[in-house]
């Protein structure tokens, strides 16, 4: 299983100033080499027996670009442009790469049948990367000794190792990122001590989860956990910080300390969010041993009014992020599908219609009054569990002749220092 460490980074004034200069030349060459492909494709994309003079350039068709033959010029490059020799020759391979793997997506279909879109012109500062693929090896240009990285052609710099790194781990390969706040090395690291997936006839405990915008998941035995809306409660200071930025000259020392004071606070709320994420699906790790949640459609669902609240809540990462600490340790993640979760009663299996403003269902034919969300919850478990052919006994709500509102349980995630589990 391949993980990342992220790990802050303290280099010289030089140090930060050659790293700058690298992004800079690899943008340029990502650029000239995207217009090489592009030029290729607009000369070979028309018929074979008529040109159009006004959409195609006139001339001898060029042979097709890929990797190697851009790889294969690199040699030519530096001879054209000296300042190329300062840069790792690894580095400027594996920025070709990139630019291969995005070309490859706009030309060849994906499973469900659908391309990526075309790779775009980088303009100043879009590349702020750089990967050396082999650390620690004899032939590596990255060595990582204690606390100090030793960069081929740029030097030693200060790392500030947060968490230790596990001895079973092999660090992969390094890449060097500058963020709001400063330059930050991103180990890969290869950890062969994950553990099988528990068996199914040994799962004890297991649960649904079901997302949401008033409470950001309910579990199948009457739990929620409050949305912490990071985004919504930093509106007011973003848009001060945003006005402040708008009133000031472009280019300017001022716009760019203030743009740095925007890209900031935009960098804490990811954190405190990717945090708070982390501490939820640690938490369902902790007590359950499956974990059933829906398959959601986020980018369709982004596209209604209630954009921003779904962005805000981000259940992509969250979900992934869940999946990624299951397998660490030996649980399960399933996904089902989400198509009447909401509308079909948990107790007697019936169609109960409602819209988005019922928070509360009422079976006429049972009498089951729930949470909408815990009922959601339940009959997603359920699903998973026929799936696997697990029986557990449900949860579900009072049944009886004077059935009563059914209140959820918010489940407590410790202090805001909460420790991330490795």
């Amino acid at each position: 299983m391949l993980l990342t460490y992220q790990y802050k980074l303290r280099p010289t004034p030089e140090q930060a100033s050659t790293m700058e200069v690298w992004g800079e030349l690899l943008r340029r060459h990502w650029n000239y080499a995207l217009g090489q492909r592009l030029d290729w494709l607009h000369r070979t994309r028309c018929q074979i027996d008529r040109c159009s003079i006004v959409s195609e350039p006139i001339g001898d068709i060029p042979e097709k670009v890929d990797y190697y033959t851009q790889a294969s010029e690199l040699k030519q490059t530096k001879e054209l442009f000296p300042e190329y020799k300062n840069i790792y020759a690894d580095c400027q391979q594996q920025n070709l790469m990139r630019l291969d793997k995005a070309w490859k997506r706009l030309l060849t279909f994906d499973k469900k049948g659908k391309r990526g879109g075309r790779p775009r012109f980088k303009k100043r500062g879009d590349i702020c990367s750089f990967t050396f693929p082999r650390v620690n090896h004899p032939k590596a240009g990255a060595n990582l000794i204690g606390s100090t990285l030793k960069l081929s052609k740029i030097g030693e710099v200060e790392v500030i190792l947060h968490r230790p790194i596990p001895n079973s781990f092999t660090i992969k390969q390094a890449t060097i990122v500058k963020k709001a706040d400063g330059w930050h090395v991103s180990l890969s690291l290869e950890d062969n001590t994950v553990p099988e997936p528990l068996p199914v006839d040994e799962i004890k405990s297991a649960v649904g989860i079901d997302v949401g915008l008033e409470k950001f998941l309910a579990t199948s035995d009457g739990q929620a956990i409050e949305i912490p809306q990071f985004y919504r409660k930093s509106q007011q200071k973003l848009a001060r910080q945003q006005r402040q930025l708008a009133r000031m000259e472009k280019g300017s020392k001022n716009h760019k300390r203030q743009s740095n004071k925007v890209a900031r606070l935009h960098l804490h709320i990811a954190r405190h969010r990717k945090e708070f994420h982390y501490q939820v699906a640690h938490w369902l790790c902790d007590q359950y041993d499956l974990i059933a949640f829906e398959n959601l459609n986020i980018k369709g669902l982004a596209r209604t009014r209630l954009a921003k609240s779904i962005l805000d809540a981000a259940w992509g990462s969250f979900l992934n992020i869940l999946i990624t600490v299951a397998v660490k340790r030996g649980k399960w993640a399933i996904g089902d599908d989400p198509r009447g979760t909401s509308i079909e009663c948990s107790g007697c299996s019936k169609r109960v219609e409602k819209t988005l403003k019922d928070r509360v269902h009422h079976c006429p034919h049972c009498g089951l009054v729930i949470d909408r969300d815990w009922n959601s919850g339940i009959n997603i478990l359920n699903r998973v569990q026929r799936t696997l052919g697990l029986v557990f006994a449900g949860c579900g709500g009072d049944l009886g002749a004077s059935p009563v509102r059914q209140q959820f349980s918010i489940a407590s995630l410790g202090s805001p220092h909460y420790t991330r589990k490795s």
